[in-house]
């Protein structure tokens, strides 16, 4: 068995050869976080806002159009995700959106709901490749840069788009 001292001296060695291995190596860069496209809408929600429908096929981001965007997580700390967001208006030069995903909240539904967080479905469609059933969230409206969208082309039907802007209204009390 080896003594104490012998112990502490092979981790000493251990320690050092690994650090004298590294040294001269730059350090691995944190994630940078990309310039957002979106950013939360004050809460006052849409105020003089344009809700209309109105998807052109005109290269345009337009409102009924499923666009992807650059979105900031909620924590607020530069990191986020590109994720595809339903244009639902206008104010002024910017975009009103919701985000879209295809992750099922049906079955953490009031996890979402502890945290605030609302749901629902809008089945599938072409901004998913894989035509993944897809919910929009309700309870966060996103103002979005038009220059920082891609545009995918995909757009809601007038119905669905309407009862999507009448469940964010109920959700947001605007």
């Amino acid at each position: 068995m080896a003594s104490p001292v012998r112990r502490l001296a092979a981790l000493l060695r251990s320690s050092l050869g690994a650090a004298a291995r590294t040294a001269g190596r730059p350090a691995a860069a944190p994630p940078r976080a990309r310039p957002a496209a979106a950013r939360p809408a004050p809460t006052d929600g849409p105020a003089d806002a344009d809700l209309e429908y109105r998807p052109r096929a005109d290269g345009h981001p337009d409102p009924g159009e499923v666009v992807w965007a650059w979105v900031p997580y909620d924590e607020g700390d530069g990191r986020g995700k590109d994720r595809p967001v339903l244009v639902i208006g206008r104010r002024g030069r910017d975009l009103l959106g919701l985000m879209l995903t295809s992750k099922d909240h049906d079955r953490d539904a009031a996890d979402e709901a502890r945290h605030g967080r609302s749901w629902m479905d809008v089945g599938t469609g072409a901004w998913d490749s894989s035509r993944r059933p897809s919910e929009v969230r309700l309870d966060r409206l996103l103002v979005l840069e038009p220059a920082k969208v891609r545009r995918e082309g995909a757009a809601l039907d007038r119905t669905l788009f309407d009862d999507v802007v009448a469940a964010a209204r109920r959700t947001q009390g605007w």
